[in-house]
């Protein structure tokens, strides 16, 4: 693949843009970045201040809202999401009760600006949020919309999935109330690459699931894959990949395999991380180019989206996952994050599977006014939210509009991040485009995780370098 546009230096004082250049040294998949900063960077608060306070200085009239449902059927052995494997009925249905008394509380912090209340769009993320039973999820939407005051019908709204849990009853419940984008998490559809990265599924299970949602017929499908599996190649990689198409996805993810603390895999990985990195950075390009070919566009480095379909024209809700997170996020539920302009809020966090239960049990069981305040969280300043202002877009296929970012802080983002730039220059690894946008060039994508390191504060590099594991 090759870049189409043309690199200019207008307005862009740091070094002279040239044609793509070999990677630099080190490995292409430092961090992936999806949120900035990131969870390992929030702490427990001394002074929590009230949800209403925080709110009061918020634009109101287009708020997302995220719902984290911390439940799924297995742990895959990449899998560091906060989340519990076979949480019974009882636990499931405390944890609704208690959701619905953070709603409660949020509703009225939110309410007590005296300014109307709109969400504009929603997801339900997890954890897999389909591992509650159908009238576990008609409460859950029922306490969206009854009590958040969300219109699920009315916003484009995403919704998680597996291949165990999209049954059919589950389909039809999230069909009747509004969802517009279902994303299945398949990985790989042979049942070895599945084995090697300790995911035990079938891919009878995985085609009959992928039955039921396209008979649903929800207006954004989109089918998670991953590429860096021990043993995959690019021909096992387009099984998968032709496997996929031929459900025409309005919207497929190609993630990296990543190896991370205290998951499945970290036990028993000992790959060489040279030949490792060769291999993701081999099919990745081999998979960029298979849906290009196929008549996808490339999003992000992981999104890809079908041309002329709802994904593609960025409608159902297809790019909520990645957070709009200027502010205006509201989370619910143990785990989600919430995105106003001076904090990033949350609840605690971890990977490990007794620390996980603990953090739900004492969400659980949380008295209904410590719900009134933050707790967990991170301060933004001016410096913070220009670089994630710059994550958000740089990692974009559309790229950082320069005027954008001038008229939003002031100066421009060639000014603010000088250093930053002239190493990705160096690389070859961004263009300026018509003297208007920074977008990353071909090769500046296919590494994106080590673009986005980059631009981390000092401040958020201590604070992740100082997270316990847990």
């Amino acid at each position: 693949m090759t870049d189409t546009t043309t690199g200019t230096t207008a307005s862009l004082p740091i070094v002279a843009l040239g044609s793509e250049r070999a990677p630099a040294a080190g490995s292409p998949y430092q961090q992936y970045v999806y949120a900035y900063p990131h969870q390992k960077s929030y702490r427990l608060l001394e002074q929590r201040p009230l949800l209403s306070e925080l709110w009061a200085q918020e634009r109101l009239d287009a708020l997302s809202l995220y719902v984290h449902v911390p439940f799924c059927e297995m742990r895959c052995g990449f899998c560091n999401l906060f989340t519990r494997t076979g949480a019974p009925e009882e636990v499931t249905g405390a944890f609704l009760g208690t959701l619905e008394r953070q709603a409660r509380v949020t509703r009225e912090a939110l309410e007590a600006k005296g300014e109307p209340v709109r969400f504009a769009l929603a997801a339900f993320g997890g954890g897999t949020p389909t591992y509650l039973t159908a009238g576990e999820l008609s409460r859950l939407a029922d306490v969206c919309e009854d009590v958040m005051g969300a219109d699920l019908r009315a916003v484009p709204w995403s919704v998680e999935t597996s291949p165990a849990t999209a049954t059919a009853d589950r389909l039809a419940v999230l069909r009747e109330r509004g969802a517009t984008r279902l994303s299945i998490g398949v990985q790989s559809f042979l049942d070895e690459e599945a084995r090697a990265a300790v995911r035990p599924q079938k891919r009878a299970e995985v085609e009959a699931a992928l039955g039921r949602l396209k008979e649903a017929a929800f207006p954004i499908l989109n089918i998670d894959l991953i590429y860096g599996i021990e043993g995959q190649t690019e021909e096992s990689f387009r099984v998968s990949l032709d496997a996929a198409l031929a459900w025409e996805p309005e919207e497929v993810y190609l993630y990296p395999l990543y190896v991370r603390p205290l998951t499945g895999l970290m036990a028993r990985h000992d790959r060489d991380g040279r030949r490792w990195d060769e291999q993701r950075l081999r099919l990745y390009r081999y998979g960029r180019d298979h849906l290009l070919a196929a008549g996808y566009r490339q999003a992000s480095m992981r999104v890809f989206q079908r041309i002329g379909t709802a994904a593609a024209e960025g409608a159902g809700g297809a790019g909520i996952a990645e957070y709009n997170q200027q502010a205006g996020m509201v989370g619910l539920g143990v785990g989600a994050r919430s995105f106003t302009t001076g904090l990033h809020y949350t609840t605690d966090y971890a990977v490990a599977v007794p620390e996980v239960r603990r953090i739900i049990d004492e969400y659980i069981a949380t008295p209904t006014e410590e719900f009134r305040r933050a707790q967990w969280a991170y301060r933004m300043d001016g410096g913070e939210r220009r670089r994630m202002h710059v994550l958000q877009r740089l990692l974009d296929a559309d790229g950082l509009a320069v005027d954008g970012y001038r008229a939003l802080f002031g100066t421009g983002p060639e000014e603010d991040f000088a250093a930053e730039f002239a190493q990705l220059v160096e690389r070859g690894w961004v263009w300026l485009v018509d003297g208007a946008a920074l977008r990353l060039t071909s090769e500046g994508m296919a590494h994106a995780d080590a673009v986005g390191p980059l631009f981390f504060s000092d401040r958020v590099r201590a604070a992740m370098a100082g997270y316990q594991d847990r």
